[in-house]
């Protein structure tokens, strides 16, 4: 068994220092950069070959105003938060979501069990269709007390949306956020291989459904073997002081469901359709909110007090987001960034065709704890990676696959990744409990992924 892990906090400020500790001993180096167009959107790319020695600049002082920059660099995904946990608290307050989660419960009782797999499916569909990360956030605000009021754990609640969607963006088919943009990278044709994407999402997505579902049985079962069971304690205590008092399920309750159901369509469809992104969605979830408490009868007063009630509790979410962010400042300002990634480029070009493409999987899961995000290392690696690939002896569309697997699975347990340091906090589960209970799940991931990736070095797929 693991010994009791440090606090979120604890661990990025750890991970920090060791971060400004590398500056002074690793040489520093950089990449020349130059601007392509991959579909509609210019990306920064490293030029091939174009790797050089500089001096490294060791990072002290640095290291205190790391979170603030941090804070600067992921401003927006900060903000999302704040307005995001203000609004739901808004929304809460109306009293509709836990009378919405009673009703269900009743029409739900002997088939709670359906509610993971379709759920699940669905946001895992969102990940891999349209890339579905940030956007999932919110919805753990929802889940959460649903699935505490099926029986389940707040671990549950999370996998409904943010690891189904995990998932789905890992074993993506479409993904226009990394999957296309790798491709375009690569000089790979859009859309090409989708049969076996396909195949791959659909067993990820499988067997991480069933994982899930024979979690929730035992704990459904033995509610004390939960590692969230005390934590929880006082939600399942408040889910059942509302059920006993049966409150009625009126007019404003079915308005403001029918607000927020109506915003999470259009969610969908403004991502889809339209571009939405962190901006647009923060707008449509104050507007859910104020629109919610208007229907409610909620005056000024209670909603901004609700509202700011919120982003106090989300607070701590928002801060380890931005200490997270300063670990990459620090290795850029350091200019040892591209050095690490050369350094573990350079490990490929002289491997066996299926070794190299495990390696190359195994690089971009390294890669991933420093650079989470998917675009920006799709831009920073994939020109690296896909000549390594002609070198090796497989082909640009099995690397692309190695970037795909290697970026998204490891997103949902390391600490650094903004998006799952908030998830968890808004979920209220420590991040230590969760590491505890994924980390058999991403050793299962690294299992699959160097298996999936098999078939395409010995067939030669392109």
């Amino acid at each position: 068994m693991l010994r009791k892990i440090p606090d979120v906090f604890a661990i990025v400020f750890t991970l920090s220092l060791l971060a400004a500790v590398a500056t002074w001993f690793v040489p520093g180096g950089e990449y020349e950069r130059r601007q392509e167009k991959v579909g509609s959107s210019v990306r920064t790319v490293l030029v091939e070959g174009s790797y050089h020695e500089v001096d490294a600049r060791p990072q002290v002082l640095e290291v205190l105003t790391a979170p603030l920059r941090g804070f600067l660099r992921l401003g927006e995904i900060i903000a999302f938060i704040f307005i995001v946990g203000g609004a739901f608290f808004m929304l809460n307050e109306t009293g509709a979501l836990s009378a919405g989660i009673r009703r269900l419960v009743k029409r739900l009782a002997g088939r709670e069990f359906l509610v993971i797999p379709l759920v699940m499916t669905l946001f895992s569909f969102f990940g891999a269709a349209f890339g579905m990360c940030e956007e999932a956030m919110p919805f753990v605000l929802l889940f959460v007390p649903l699935a505490i009021a099926l029986g389940y754990d707040s671990l549950v609640g999370v996998s409904l949306s943010f690891l189904a969607a995990g998932v789905g963006f890992a074993g993506a088919f479409f993904n226009p956020f990394t999957l296309q943009i790798a491709q375009g990278l690569a000089g790979v044709e859009p859309l090409s291989g989708m049969g076996y994407r396909v195949l791959v999402w659909a067993l990820v997505t499988t067997v991480t459904i069933a994982w899930v579902m024979v979690y929730a049985a035992r704990i459904k079962k033995h509610p004390e073997k939960s590692p969230m069971f005390e934590l929880d304690r006082t939600r399942r205590e408040e889910l059942a002081r509302e059920a006993a008092q049966d409150a009625p399920f009126t007019w404003r309750h079915a308005a403001v469901l029918g607000v927020l159901f109506t915003g999470m369509a259009g969610m969908v469809t403004g991502v889809i359709v339209w571009g939405w992104y962190i901006q647009e969605l923060a707008g449509l979830f104050l507007g859910m909110g104020l629109l919610a408490g208007a229907l409610s009868g909620l005056g000024p007063s209670r909603l901004a007090r609700s509202f700011v009630a919120g982003c106090k509790d989300i607070a701590s979410a928002a801060l380890v987001v931005a200490f997270a962010g300063g670990i990459i400042v620090l290795l850029e300002d350091g200019r040892i960034m591209d050095t690490l990634l050369h350094g573990l480029a350079e490990s490929t070009s002289s491997l066996p065709p299926l070794l190299a493409a495990d390696v190359q999987y195994l690089i971009q899961m390294t890669v991933n704890f420093f650079i989470p995000s998917g675009s920006t290392k799709a831009a920073l690696t994939i020109p690296i990676m896909a000549p390594l690939a002609d070198l090796s002896g497989i082909t640009r569309q099995t690397a692309v696959l190695a970037y795909q697997l290697g970026d998204g699975f490891t997103n949902m347990i390391i600490p650094t990744s903004g998006v799952t340091v908030g998830t968890l906090a808004m979920a209220k589960i420590p991040f230590e409990r969760w590491f505890r209970w994924h980390l058999p799940l991403q050793v299962v991931f690294v299992v699959l992924s160097l298996l999936l990736l098999i078939w395409p070095v010995l067939t030669g797929w392109s």
